[in-house]
């Protein structure tokens, strides 16, 4: 007997809560069956299926009144857990989080609507989630604790005296959580490792990577493994491929690239243009099932953050074998694709290939030559292909957004580093056009890639991008409008909605701002095996295939076309194909949220590290929040984040008004609105929990800049 037929014995023809034996009894569970049947209703004890009452009685979760999830915790210590089935998250006060922390699986007892909204308290934990909990580690004589750095672990760790390893007053280290079974104590824990004193060169970084549980470096057996892929001799392999060597095909990355995985060429027909987008065949040198493939699995992406990249396949792949570096025979998985004059696709064909690169261009070079029409020695190669190129991108770029496609154009950090890891300079990165020309052709690669296989009607890998959630959607219709624009919702919004609403506001003060909020409303892109298509690229079929080196599902998805040669996966491999596709599908969906987490924290801790040299400096910039207690600031070209409080602005009261999502002056009736411009000077700045205070240049505080802090230096050397 298996578990749905216990609960729904449970649910259907029990009358009250039994203990384990007499739920046997009314079964009628043997002598012989019991031990599996018992350790079945345990099972489903740990998992919240059922639920163990006073006296071992034993109860169906859903009929008591209670539900089981896992828990978020935000910065203030509130929790929200996710409710199978429902699209609003069970809220949980901070006192009735008992000893939950951020990530746990707990068991949730509803008490009823808190501003129309499902509360509920912890009573359980279900299970804890591994984790690796890094902070400063405080010493004070008769005990230790730690301050962790994720806001969301509200509670110090508690370090026993001989579980610190020596740690040093004000060190960055790693604890494990080893006991927390009383809320009204904090949680004890050991020290696992020590990063190093904060500032010290890489402890930054290294915190960051711990924080996220990221590996550090290769398991030398997958290592070993990927030294034998890469000396593969693959010379046999070229007889079964299309020889596109003597092709113009050239790749265009950043300046810095060391992996190359994706090249292009555009060549005029009758018709219009076929282009070519050769991507690496990874696949080809890593096979399924090996260690260096499970580690990719693992992995699921690469990582970038400031100076460093840690990458999903070992470099001797990612940076050579694989690498469509120049005049290098490379293996590759190329989508000829032809379009006509007007964008429109006309038929495409995947072929395994073999390319030689004729150049390697970086972004700057290409857009040079689009601004100047100067032909360097590194573009002489590309030159008139390159000019079709920007043809075919207008194009089909053209195409894509009357079709209702969004562009968001919101800028990237962008942080540079000395070779101490310090940071020289904040910005943003500019978006080229030949930035653009990539991201076109790309997605070009995946849209055709997407429909051969569904017209085939075999099981895939989809990138899909659900419908807004109604909710959202209302709440940046509501934020829009305080800032004086309409935005009408309905049950059947298309994406040229919102495409035409972006492109009224380009251009304005605020189009940051409302790019920015559009994006927040907006579902997650996931990987899939059901097809639901890409609505903000307003695409029925998508799928990622141009990015093997750092993506681990276009890796997959590089194995599916070549399973697929003759239209249909062999009678082996389809019978377990869907599950392979949803393990991947749910694992590469959850390690690109962390990836992106691990990012942003990344960039803001060097952003934090830069402000707190600017204290007293002044900036511009926009109001990007608004609470009770203050305003949040984004300052221009710089991507930096910081709160003015309400505390600081000494001129009047000031009053929230949650509606307009402003703060207004009790006496003077000035506003503090999204989307307002302001000028701010650098307060405070809070390196371990990574938060900047600003003060409004109207409402100066007497915080020196760091010419003026130079200057009194002076001033004091000649008095003394």
């Amino acid at each position: 007997m298996d578990s749905k037929d216990i609960i729904n014995f449970i649910k259907s023809k029990s009358d009250r809560p039994m203990k384990i034996k007499e739920l046997a009894r009314v079964l009628d569970i043997s002598s012989d069956e019991y031990p599996r049947f018992r350790r079945s209703v345990k099972e489903m004890i740990n998992t919240g299926e059922l639920v163990r009452l006073k006296r071992g009685r034993i109860g169906v979760a859903d009929h008591l009144n209670v539900v089981v999830g896992r828990i978020s915790i935000s910065r203030k210590g509130v929790g929200f857990v996710e409710r199978e089935g429902e699209d609003v998250d069970i809220l949980i006060p901070q006192n009735g989080l008992l000893t939950a922390l951020d990530g746990d699986r707990v068991m949730v007892r509803l008490t009823g609507l808190v501003q129309e909204r499902q509360a509920g308290v912890v009573v359980k934990i279900v299970e804890r989630t591994p984790r690796k909990i890094v902070g400063v580690f405080k010493t004070g004589g008769a005990f230790s604790f730690i301050t962790p750095d994720n806001p969301k672990i509200h509670r110090d760790i508690y370090i026993p005296p001989d579980r610190t390893m020596g740690a040093r007053n004000g060190e960055k280290v790693v604890a494990a959580l080893t006991l927390w079974d009383n809320p009204y104590a904090n949680p004890e824990g050991e020290i696992t490792e020590l990063i190093g004193m904060p500032g010290e060169p890489g402890v930054d970084m290294l915190s960051v990577l711990k924080s996220f549980n990221l590996p550090e470096e290769f398991p030398s057996e997958v290592l070993e493994e990927a030294e034998q892929a890469a000396a593969k001799n693959w010379e046999e392999a070229l007889k079964n491929r299309l020889d596109l060597t003597r092709e113009c095909i050239y790749t265009i990355d950043p300046s810095d690239a060391k992996d190359h995985d994706d090249a292009i060429s555009v060549e005029e027909t009758d018709f219009g243009y076929r282009l070519g987008v050769h991507i690496a065949d990874v696949s080809y040198f890593v096979e399924a099932g090996t260690r260096l493939d499970n580690e990719a699995f693992e992995r699921g992406n690469s990582f970038y953050f400031p100076g460093m990249v840690i990458p999903m396949l070992p470099e001797v792949l990612s940076n050579d074998v694989c690498s469509l570096k120049p005049n290098r025979k490379r293996l590759a998985h190329s989508a000829l694709i032809d379009i006509d004059k007007k964008g429109k696709i006309l038929k495409w064909r995947i072929v395994d290939t073999v390319i030689k690169s004729q150049a390697k261009l970086n972004y700057e070079e290409v857009q040079e030559f689009y601004n100047t029409g100067m032909v360097t020695k590194k573009i002489e190669k590309a030159a008139e292909n390159l000019k079709l190129a920007r043809r075919l991108a207008d194009i089909v770029s053209k195409r894509r957004f009357s079709e209702g496609s969004l562009d968001f154009d919101l800028p990237e950090a962008k942080v540079i580093l000395n070779e101490k890891g310090e940071v020289l300079e904040l910005g943003h990165r500019v978006r080229l056009e030949s930035h653009r020309l990539i991201e076109e052709f790309m997605l070009l690669a995946n849209k055709v890639v997407a429909l051969e296989v569904f017209n085939l009607a075999q099981p895939f890998l989809y990138r899909v991008h659900d419908r807004p959630d109604p909710e959202k959607l209302d709440f940046f219709s509501h934020m829009v409008s305080t800032l004086g624009y309409n935005f009408a919702v309905s049950k059947d919004i298309q994406p040229v909605q919102f495409a035409r609403f972006l492109k009224r506001v380009k251009d304005t003060p605020e189009a940051e701002f409302i790019n920015e909020l559009m994006l927040r409303s907006m579902q997650k892109a996931v990987y899939q095996r059901r097809n639901i298509g890409h609505f903000g690229l307003a695409f029925t079929h998508y799928t990622h295939f141009t990015s093997p080196i750092r993506r681990y599902p276009d890796l997959l998805v590089h194995r599916l076309l070549r399973k697929l040669q003759k239209g249909r996966y062999p009678v082996s491999f389809a019978r377990r194909i869907n599950s392979v596709i949803d393990h991947v599908g749910t694992h590469c969906s959850e390690t690109e949220r962390t990836a992106e987490a691990a990012e942003r924290q990344a960039v803001k801790v060097k952003q934090v590290a830069y402000m707190a040299n600017r204290l007293g400096d002044e900036f511009t910039g926009i109001i990007s929040g608004v609470t009770a207690y203050g305003f949040f600031v984004r300052i221009d070209n710089m991507g930096v984040e910081g709160l003015v409080r309400v505390s600081t602005i000494d001129d009047d009261y000031y009053q929230f008004e949650e509606s307009k999502y402003r703060l207004t002056g009790r006496r003077n009736h000035r506003t503090f609105r999204l989307g307002d411009r302001v000028q701010v000077g650098v307060l405070k700045v809070d390196k371990v929990k990574n938060e900047i205070d600003l003060f409004l240049v109207q409402n100066r505080h007497p915080v020196p800049s760091k010419k003026q802090r130079g200057q009194k230096r002076k001033e004091k050397k000649y008095r003394n």
